[in-house]
């Protein structure tokens, strides 16, 4: 029996995807879609917004014209598999929500390897460019009243897991590369990154498949360890850095948090490693001891004191 193009391999990069010689991409986790919704035990209140390239979410509402914090949240998946609306990423924001009375963005951007990056980025920082015009804009014709009414946009904060942090940090670098390039009043205090996916100083064959257009293993996108110019520039005041003893990424999260220190940075910086746990597996386990640990200091560090 003769093999078609349609049988045969041409890139395969478990546990992400395999691209078949047709062009055919098929992916080895394809997450399960849920619709935003209303929780009526905890009041949380969820919506999709522009353009349905995020998922907003807002908490229970006690007082007339009750502000609180923005988090906006990107998630992971190698950028290439999940969702801001999959069921575990949905369950996740929801959880945070509730607990650190944040209003939430769960940012959805393409994928790779039909969008190759910097896509992902890109679509990323078009999310929060939207969110940031509704620091002066009056029109509720026009803007998201739950951002207009009930964000208090001087504490802002950014978060993500895996690809998502990876992500999370280039936003953090675009947002510093200006004196105010998201204008007055939107100001990013802190960033959560959990489990980074980063690069090293090795050859990353699947990294260069999903970023054809990388600069190699110095691209600031994928080794940010490498420039600590850009480092030292970043605007926020704090960053949290969430890593795991068994997470193959963990020499890439400890290097990143040694060049933070030693870049001149001016921000505080604290790195949070779980013993006995591999990469994301508080979102592969959610209500796990180890997983309640996580969430309770991610909660303490958007509700802390500037």
């Amino acid at each position: 029996m003769v093999s078609t193009p349609a049988d045969e391999i041409a890139h395969d990069f478990p546990p992400f995807f395999r691209v078949y010689k047709d062009g055919r991409v098929e992916r080895f986790h394809n997450y399960v879609y849920v619709l935003p919704s209303d929780d009526p035990n905890t009041g949380v209140r969820s919506k999709d917004v522009n353009n349905n390239s995020a998922r907003l979410y807002l908490p229970k509402i006690t007082e007339n014209n009750q502000k609180f914090p923005l988090l906006i949240y990107i998630h992971g998946g190698g950028f290439s598999i999940e969702s801001a609306f999959s069921t575990g990423h949905d369950k996740y924001l929801h959880s945070i929500v509730t607990k650190a009375n944040v209003v939430a963005i769960s940012v959805d951007y393409r994928l790779a390897p039909e969008h190759p990056l910097p896509i992902c980025y890109d679509d990323s920082w078009a999310v929060i460019k939207w969110a940031a015009l509704h620091v002066e804009m009056s029109d509720h014709l026009i803007t998201e009243p739950w951002l207009k009414d009930h964000v208090d946009f001087s504490r802002v904060f950014l978060a993500g897991d895996s690809a998502g942090a990876n992500i999370v940090h280039d936003m953090m670098v675009r947002a510093s590369a200006s004196e105010k390039p998201l204008g007055d009043g939107f100001k990013i205090v802190g960033m959560a990154l959990i489990h980074l996916f980063f690069g090293n100083d090795e050859p990353d064959e699947y990294c260069s498949f999903v970023f054809p257009g990388c600069t190699g293993l110095d691209d600031p996108r994928l080794n940010p360890a490498l420039h600590f110019r850009l480092l030292s520039s970043l605007i926020c005041l704090k960053i949290l850095i969430f890593t795991t003893e068994k997470d193959v990424m963990r020499g890439r999260s400890l290097a990143y948090y040694d060049a933070l220190k030693k870049s001149g940075w001016k921000g505080e910086v604290e790195i949070m490693e779980t013993q006995g746990e591999d990469h994301v597996f508080h979102l592969l386990e959610p209500t796990c001891e180890k997983a309640g640990v996580l969430m309770k200091r991610l909660v303490d560090f958007f509700n802390e004191k500037i």
